[in-house]
């Protein structure tokens, strides 16, 4: 399987990033890791493995991303504001460095978004704001709104709200969204969830999908037994709906 290791240094975020891609053609997966996850994670949680046969054939290219999640969402010790505006310069970096970088790898038409837990956050977060950049979305185990607490999973903003939130929280604007252009890229767009029937997250995916049946936009919800919030399970779902 080919396999390249890749960094620099990103003026975006003022810090050197890294990143892996695994694959040499074939529709261009952009995976962000979980909450604690590093861009090996993937690989180190044997998903990669479980893709080999695609991955081979060259129909799948895996660009591992790194993660900045404790210098934003779980960065408590700074202030909410100020946590927001990261994750957009973190977004920011992404459209305009990985995602280019990309394009110009591998010219193939097909880009999905994919994580699992916090990653699906940000999978699902990036696809539903810039969804004529993505062909498909494969979320597992996801989250899509952070302020909401559930279980011990608490507000990752403690009560800070404003517009930045709002936008980037995808069961506040999505209901709200009426741009016909966006709406019909969402619509075009091939999207899966997943998640486990006891997973404190259940609820939060209902109502996703709740707005996207709203909204029009066709897409599937995979629930599976038990939490099935680990790797062993992520394992399973990566073959079948990616």
């Amino acid at each position: 399987m080919h396999r390249e290791y890749h960094h620099w240094y990103t003026p975006r975020l003022g810090r050197d990033m890294e990143f892996l891609v695994f694959g040499h053609a074939g529709a261009k997966v952009l995976v962000f890791p979980t909450r604690d996850g590093r861009f090996y994670e993937y690989e180190n949680l044997g998903i990669v493995e479980s893709l080999r046969d695609k991955i081979e054939a060259g129909h799948l290219q895996l660009y591992c991303v790194d993660s900045i999640d404790h210098e934003t969402f779980y960065c408590f010790w700074n202030n909410p504001e100020d946590r927001i505006k990261r994750h957009i310069e973190f977004e920011n970096y992404l459209l305009e460095e990985i995602l280019p970088f990309m394009d110009e790898n591998n010219p193939y038409p097909c880009k999905i978004a994919h994580g699992c837990s916090l990653g699906a956050y940000h999978a699902a977060n990036i696809a539903f704001r810039h969804p004529h950049l993505f062909q498909k979305l494969a979320a597992f185990s996801g989250r899509f709104d952070l302020t909401m607490e559930v279980e011990n999973f608490k507000n990752l903003l403690n009560g800070f709200y404003n517009d930045d939130v709002y936008f980037h929280t995808p069961t506040h604007f999505l209901p709200n969204l009426e741009n016909e252009l966006q709406l019909h890229a969402l619509r075009s767009m091939d999207i899966v969830l997943a998640i486990g029937k006891q997973d404190p997250f259940l609820g939060n995916n209902h109502e996703l999908s709740r707005i996207l049946t709203q909204k029009g936009v066709r897409h599937a919800l995979h629930e599976w037994e038990g939490r099935a919030h680990r790797g062993r399970y992520w394992r399973m779902m990566a073959p079948l709906y990616l």
